[in-house]
């Protein structure tokens, strides 16, 4: 699957690209054209018995990907997924040690075609009224601020904005000053303990990092892998004070601590509720707005060539 309006994807490296894979694997590109083509095509090669599936392009076509062999939930028969990178983030694929440059990740999946090296990963899922059945991430979720800055650069690049750290951060400071102004409050529930109240925002990690900021990892929950339960990290409130030192924390030490910091490493699920309606992201993809959620992990999901 090919996303021809990735970032970094460009028609002569998709070419290289797949006369390279071509050589060793019979291959059939499909370029999306529209929201949800990768997922429907991902699922279309599962139930025709493909073994396995490349997505070619940024976080957004891997998740589709991931969710269109995943429709039916996973199954002994479910093909395997390969990952070439071709956005601006690429955070899956780092985080699984693929190289973000197309042409190195196509060597590391040759090799891994030819040797036959795979790894079984954990995934995580999300419902809420806003999802058909559930919808798959592979590393991060959340509600509140970091869903109010997908929603706004998606709005930015549907106006023919490209996507750039600066981009991320300019929304990121405009979304934080109207949350100061008209705060967010968030019921949170983990596994085995009472229920944290009145959260200002809530982050959920499926593995480590949590996103790049250009090359740069942005580590919340630096114990959540890939062969664990979810990472929680909330913040109980957002006054400048409080999302400051956080800040400074996570861009020095990756390992942020706080008493103003709901933080859990390895849950199997991540409750959330609220009074009014607040965004929704998963992978970087903004899903609508809702009142309650359920982050749900599953392990041993999904098999990865790499």
């Amino acid at each position: 699957m090919v996303n021809p309006q990735a970032t970094t994807t460009t028609p002569a490296g998709r070419d290289v690209l797949a006369h390279a894979l071509a050589s060793d694997v019979k291959l059939e590109v499909i370029e999306t054209s529209y929201r949800g083509h990768a997922a429907d095509a991902a699922h279309q090669a599962a139930a025709d018995g493909f073994d396995l599936v490349i997505a070619h392009g940024g976080d957004g076509t891997v998740n589709e990907v991931v969710n269109g062999v995943l429709r039916g939930g996973p199954t002994s028969t479910t093909p395997m997924l390969g990952v070439v990178p071709g956005g601006s983030a690429n955070v899956f694929a780092g985080a699984l040690g693929i190289p973000r440059d197309p042409v190195e990740a196509t060597h590391v999946l040759l090799q891994a075609i030819e040797h036959g090296t795979t790894r079984r990963i954990g995934l995580g899922r999300v419902f809420a009224d806003v999802i058909e059945d559930g919808r798959w991430f592979t590393f991060n979720a959340g509600m509140g601020l970091d869903a109010d800055v997908v929603a706004g650069v998606e709005h930015k690049r549907a106006k023919g904005r490209n996507a750039s750290p600066a981009l991320y951060l300019s929304v990121a400071l405009k979304a934080y000053a109207q949350l100061v102004r008209k705060p967010q409050h968030f019921v949170v529930e983990v596994p085995d303990e009472p229920p944290f109240d009145d959260v200002g925002m809530v982050f959920v990690s499926n593995t480590d990092p949590w996103t790049y900021f250009g090359d740069r990892a942005i580590q919340l929950n630096p114990s959540t892998s890939f062969d664990g339960g979810l990472g929680l990290s909330a913040l109980r409130t957002l006054r400048v004070p409080t999302v400051g030192r956080y800040i400074a924390q996570v861009l020095a030490t990756g390992n942020p601590k706080s008493g103003n910091l709901v933080r859990r490493d390895d849950v199997g699920y991540v409750r959330v509720k609220c009074e009014e309606p607040a965004n929704l992201q998963v992978d970087g993809d903004f899903l609508g707005t809702t009142t309650a959620v359920e982050f749900r992990a599953v392990p041993d999901a999904l098999t990865v060539a790499v």
